[in-house]
């Protein structure tokens, strides 16, 4: 996990949390690394991912509006089981 990452997902956590899971970008990093958050290069990468791991992607036209991937501005995706 990059200090992007963490940065990105610390200013658009409240997407998929209620509340706060981190108060700072490296408290973000921490919580990345703790719930094992992943990162792709590509939609492609994220697609074999989400398949092998059983999770149920027919409801979504584009895999960005599951609230657990985060697109990086960088064009990566972050995926954070949540």
């Amino acid at each position: 996990m990059d200090r992007a990452c963490a940065e990105f997902f610390f200013n658009n956590q409240k997407r998929l949390f209620d509340r706060n899971v981190a108060e700072n970008v490296d408290e973000a990093m921490d919580f990345l690394e703790d719930c094992m958050a992943e990162v792709f290069d590509s939609k492609d990468e994220l697609l074999d991912y989400m398949e092998a791991e059983g999770v149920d992607i027919s409801e979504y036209e584009d895999l960005t509006e599951a609230l657990e991937v985060f697109a990086l501005p960088d064009g990566r995706y972050l995926y954070v089981e949540a």
